[in-house]
């Protein structure tokens, strides 16, 4: 069997077993939920309750800031408590809208649908923008938008990222065995939208079983096939991803549109799925929760808002208080400041380990190796765009292709002089696209 993959990558510890077979669990939240109103990129979500409305399960709270924004919704019944700034996973406090559980769930009635030949193409994509569902592999780009390209007949591939090369994640695997129907109906609606692409479902060869399922619930699908890739980080990066799948390549200056693609992760077409068949918006998704501090690693099914503290908590809470506890997955994940947050649309995980090896690392100077090079997806020289972006020399640190890199830290992983790279380069990336961004 030939495995597709990429030039470059690391292969750390995946540390998947602790969680990976554990079925997903539904969790009830608490007496009190936060729903910021950044939960996606693009412009925040405008709040349309006020302190002392009731609110019921599945209702929207907060609308779209413009096209490329996503609303909100209450993932509870109960009533709104106020509006105020509160952390999010990423250490950055927002506006959010806070509510306060009344225990009973009581939900809106849904709008479905038996087949969605039943919508036009139009119908299709409104319903997927009304219902707030946004790419819920991390980046959180509104998915009405992605689905709404210039040119749908150029559209040549829908890709479903089933890589999950994160180590410690694994709600991705487990949503692929037990919502399969769910995500290949996705698949199906999104297709319905490009009349020349085929889809292709990526999934990493250290899930063989989600293959063997994916590839049983397609095999009357003509559009649709189950690409193996080697398992590798950063496989799932979206311009790997397509690279590893269709040989076509992305720089920072293009969308996956420009090379004929649209990609989403898997839990993204669960919930297209759920918007366009069964009127639902997006208001759960599943995290892991895993890590060598956490007593009971496992996978839940969390309604959104849900503080982080709660799923620790079912999660039998900690052996021993951990030194790094982090949002998302260990190499791209964001270390959390405080517990007390609240669980988005973007929640991959929640992670926690007694020693913070990072810390422990101290930096000497670079012994020009070259593994960060060999290591470099974007195939760029991460030592010397460290240089440049320590000594703030922007010109340069364009002119070498610093904006190519996709912050993957693989750099950083295998560098024996323990330096930072990927964070120099990350702060200078980010100032150097803001000052473009000024001009």
């Amino acid at each position: 069997m030939r495995l597709l993959t990429f030039k470059g990558g690391i292969h750390p510890e995946d540390g998947k077993s602790l969680s990976k077979d554990h079925p997903i669990k539904e969790l009830f939240p608490g007496n009190e939920l936060v729903y910021p109103l950044s939960q996606h990129i693009g412009a925040p979500a405008v709040p349309i309750v006020k302190k002392g409305d009731s609110v019921l399960k599945g209702q929207k709270i907060a609308e779209p800031g413009g096209f490329v924004s996503s609303p909100v919704y209450a993932s509870v019944s109960g009533t709104v408590k106020g509006i105020e700034k509160r952390f999010n996973p990423t250490g950055t406090k927002v506006d959010c809208i806070i509510i306060e559980n009344d225990g009973l769930y009581e939900e809106v009635k849904y709008a479905s649908v038996q087949s969605v030949d039943e919508l036009s193409k139009e119908e299709i994509i409104k319903k997927i923008q009304e219902a707030g569902v946004v790419g819920m592999g991390g980046a959180g780009f509104p998915t009405h938008v992605k689905l709404s390209p210039k040119d749908a007949d150029k559209i040549e591939y829908i890709i479903a990222n089933g890589a999950e090369c994160e180590p410690y994640l694994t709600a991705d695997y487990r949503s692929m065995l037990e919502n399969t129907e769910e995500i290949v109906s996705g698949m199906r609606i999104v297709l319905s939208l490009f009349k020349n692409a085929k889809a292709i479902f990526g999934v990493e060869d250290n899930k063989l079983d989600c293959v063997a399922k994916l590839k049983e619930a397609i095999k009357e699908e003509p559009r649709m096939e189950v690409m193996t890739l080697q398992t590798k980080y950063p496989q799932g990066a979206e311009r790997q991803l397509i690279y590893a799948l269709t040989k076509r390549a992305l720089n920072s200056s293009m969308l996956p549109a420009d090379a004929g693609c649209i990609v989403d992760n898997v839990e993204t077409f669960e919930s297209i799925h759920k918007a366009v068949m069964e009127g639902k918006p997006l208001i759960e998704r599943v995290v892991t929760v895993s890590g060598d501090a956490v007593a009971c690693p496992a996978n839940y099914r969390v309604p959104l808002g849900t503080n982080h503290r709660e799923l620790i908590e079912e999660a039998g809470g900690f052996k021993e208080w951990p030194e790094k506890i982090i949002s998302g997955g260990p190499m791209m994940g964001f270390a959390m400041p405080v517990l007390d947050v609240p669980v988005t649309k973007t929640s991959s995980g929640i992670l926690a380990f007694l020693k913070d090896e990072v810390k422990q690392d101290v930096p000497s100077a670079c012994i020009n190796c070259g593994r960060c090079v060999e290591v470099c997806p974007s195939r760029i020289i991460p030592s010397r765009l460290a240089d440049l972006a320590e000594r703030h020399e922007e010109a340069g640190f364009v002119s070498m292709n610093g904006l190519e890199c996709v912050e993957c830290g693989s750099c950083s992983y295998v560098c024996p002089a323990k330096r930072q790279l990927k964070q120099a380069i990350g702060s200078m990336r980010k100032m150097a696209l803001a000052n473009r961004k000024k001009k």
